[in-house]
Order: structure tokens, then C-alpha cells, then sequence
């Protein structure tokens, strides 16, 4: 009776660790998430840099590629929650973190597009206006209209939020690498121009997410290789 009272408790462990491991394929740990994110971000950022660079436009603002990757997103997150035996009890918090992520790139879109609108608004009602003025005199006074300058900086400094999160709960250390390059990224983006600001936001999307959802992915698929 003792024997077979040890052996069930060794098969019981074994259950459970064979449901951990089949739990270990959420949006996050596949990897598919970060190569979407890291993928689309750098791909904009770049193109945005080229078109500062270069000063030529798109048909289309290239910032739309990233609000398309969310059909894909939420397609293959319930996908996957779908296929999910179990669940990890750390999953809820990576996701919060992630969804305040989004909310948060939002927020400052919509800051970045109505608040230089109000206030050129506002400086007209009051009768004034912003102009480019030449110290040398080389070139007549400019007008301008209202900006928000090096914005780009606080987008890499957000990048790194949800990455250093996802590293910490996942015990994951290409994510606590990736962001702690990303915040230096966002250090150096403080005395940059902002078309350069681009170029660092592509290198830190590339750092937080791509490289890391390259590891991840792999990583998954030698998993679930080896549970087959």
C-alpha cells in the first residue's frame, strides 16, 4: 500500500509537470506577439526616418501598419487561448501589462495629432503666432505651426516598460537585456534630432521585441517538438 501510495505521488507530480509544460504556449511565450510588434514598429520607425531623411511621402501614413497588426493580434490570441489547456498564473498580469501598453501608445497618438491643433487654435485666438526666425538674417522669418518636439523619445522610453515587465515575470533575459539597451536608446534620443529618434525607435523595437520573439520562438517550437 505504501509503494503504490508513492508511486501515485510520483505520477501526480509527473501530471502536473506535464501540464505545466503544455501550458507554456500562451501569445507571450510562443514568441508570436514579439516578432509581430517587433516586425511591424520597426518597419514604421525605419520608413519614418527614410521619409525625414529623404523628404519624400507615402499614399498612406506608414503608422497604419502598426494599427492593422492588431487584426492579427486579437485573431491570434484567441486562437491560441483557445488551444490553451491551462493557464499560468502569472498570464493575467503579462497580458494587463500589455493591453495598458497599447492603451498608453494610443493616448499618445491622439497627443501627438489634436494638441498641436488646439493649440495653434488657441495662440490664433489670442492673435499671435509662431514664427522660424534666422539669427544670421540669411533667410526671412518663417512661420510654423505648433509641434511636439522629440516626441519619438517617450515612445522608446514606453517601449521598454511592458519589455522589462515580460523579462522580470518570465525570468526571461534577452527581454531584461532588451530593455535596459532600449532605456540607454532612450537616453541617447535626448540629444538627437527627432528624425534620428526614429532610427533609435526602429533599433529598440528590434532589440525589446524581434530578437527576443526570434529566441522564443525557437524555443517553443524545439517545446512542442519534444511533447509530441
Amino acid at each position: 500500500m505504501a509503494n503504490e501510495s508513492k508511486f501515485s505521488e510520483q505520477e501526480s507530480l509527473q501530471l502536473i509537470a506535464e501540464m505545466i509544460k503544455k501550458a507554456k504556449g500562451s501569445y507571450h511565450d510562443s514568441g508570436i506577439g514579439s516578432l509581430l510588434w517587433g516586425a511591424v514598429v520597426s518597419i514604421a520607425s525605419f520608413v519614418s526616418y527614410l521619409q525625414r531623411e529623404y523628404n519624400f511621402s507615402l499614399m498612406i501614413d506608414i503608422w497604419w501598419l502598426v494599427f492593422a497588426a492588431i487584426v492579427p493580434q486579437i485573431y491570434i490570441s484567441m486562437r491560441e487561448k483557445k488551444n490553451l489547456k491551462a493557464k499560468q498564473f502569472d498570464d493575467d498580469v503579462i497580458n494587463a501589462v500589455w493591453l495598458v501598453f497599447g492603451i498608453s501608445i494610443f493616448a499618445l497618438s491622439f497627443y501627438q495629432n489634436i494638441v498641436p491643433i488646439q493649440t495653434e487654435k488657441i495662440i490664433n485666438q489670442e492673435g499671435w503666432t509662431m514664427t522660424k526666425h534666422y539669427l544670421d538674417g540669411l533667410k526671412p522669418d518663417e512661420t510654423i505651426q505648433p509641434f511636439t518636439p522629440s516626441l519619438y523619445s517617450i515612445y522608446i522610453l514606453i517601449y521598454a516598460f511592458p519589455t522589462m515587465v515580460t523579462g522580470l515575470v518570465k525570468k526571461f533575459m534577452p527581454m531584461k537585456i532588451g530593455a535596459i539597451m532600449t532605456y540607454g536608446l532612450f537616453m541617447l534620443s535626448l540629444f538627437t534630432e527627432s528624425k534620428y529618434d526614429m532610427l533609435l525607435g526602429s533599433a529598440a523595437a528590434l532589440i525589446c521585441w524581434f530578437i527576443p520573439g526570434v529566441i522564443l520562438r525557437r524555443k517553443y517550437l524545439a517545446q512542442t517538438r519534444t511533447n509530441v
